[in-house]
């Protein structure tokens, strides 16, 4: 029986994630469960930072940003100390605030898997970037702002997954799909993001096409920023590239919804690149029957993944998240 905090978690994802509920689906049911648990605490967290419910719809706050992200962190550091309230293990409908049910699923979900307390305060650290309107001058510094947003859940995901936390090598393919992802996510949504004064492309990229801050995002500069945006997305495809190197270390269960995941993130950012300034104007998503595609395409992929990339190349050239 899925006992009430689990259940909570899972109702909590299909309300704002519909692309994790299904691809979650392929993990065994060990493993689902604890990556529900901490896509949950993720999702709210995000949440919390973009003062939002379920992933989309705006609320009124009468906390400002920095109030809300100091009592994030000290309800994250207090999940991670396990002197959080905790759900009941029996089945049955439960009505619990969102808080208490994010905070109680990375106690869980941090001890049944040994979780080293850094990976979640990196998000954390993320969030701050965010709200203290950090540039990113260097692309350095948006693999930076990529690790701490995503490459670490990455991490966290791989260790939900069964790889030891020691486990460096592995650790660090699995960040690398983490950075893909945000990669993808920043080429797609990069004007959105500039009309919620956030810019994330690298102003030295800017610069050497001919753009600025203050105009990188007028209309007229649409073909100059979709060669940046072009960019962006062949640095995401090294990421990803490396990350399947991490795949052998996997249950052949969770390769596979790694796989499908890194096939439907590239396929968004190829079809960003692939229609260049056309594609700024919109949010570029993927149909139901894209996703069930990535699905069976990366089956084969899952199955011969030792044979396919037992040999992992070197990852030099590519940004290292720090290990301490």
């Amino acid at each position: 029986m899925t006992d009430a905090l689990v259940a909570a978690s899972r109702a909590a994802i299909a309300r704002g994630s519909k692309s994790f509920a299904l691809a979650s689906r392929l993990f065994d049911p060990v493993t689902r469960d604890r990556a529900t648990l901490l896509y949950a605490w993720c999702r709210y967290a995000d949440d919390v930072i973009d003062g939002q419910v379920d992933g989309f719809r705006r609320v009124a706050s009468v906390e400002t940003a920095t109030e809300r992200l100091t009592a994030l962190e000290a309800g994250t550091r207090a999940a991670l100390a396990h002197s959080v309230s905790r759900l009941s293990d029996g089945g049955g409908e439960e009505t619990v605030d969102p808080a208490t049910i994010a905070f109680a699923a990375l106690a869980r979900v941090a001890a049944e898997t040994a979780m080293p307390a850094r990976f979640p305060l990196d998000l954390i650290e993320g969030f701050r970037s965010d709200v203290e309107e950090r540039r990113f001058v260097t692309f350095d510094d948006t693999l930076t702002y990529c690790y701490h947003v995503a490459g670490c859940v990455g991490v966290m995901m791989a260790i939900v997954m069964g790889v030891p936390p020691d486990d460096e090598a592995t650790l660090d393919r699995a960040c690398d799909l983490g950075l893909a992802f945000q990669l993808d996510n920043i080429a797609r949504d990069v004007i959105e993001d500039a009309a919620n004064a956030r810019c994330y492309l690298p102003e030295a990229w800017l610069g050497e096409a001919g753009l600025t801050l203050a105009t990188y995002a007028a209309p007229a500069n649409r073909a100059a920023l979709a060669s940046v945006v072009a960019r962006l997305v062949d640095e995401a495809e090294h990421y990803a590239a490396s990350s399947r190197y991490g795949t052998p270390k996997l249950l052949w269960r969770s390769a596979w919804a790694v796989l499908a995941a890194a096939d439907i993130y590239g396929g968004i950012g190829h079809r960003v690149r692939a229609e260049g300034a056309a594609a700024l104007d919109r949010r570029v998503m993927t149909s139901g029957r894209e996703k069930f595609a990535a699905i069976a395409r990366a089956l084969p992929a899952a199955i011969t993944r030792r044979r396919r990339w037992a040999m992992a190349p070197s990852r030099a050239g590519l940004w290292t998240r720090p290990t301490s």
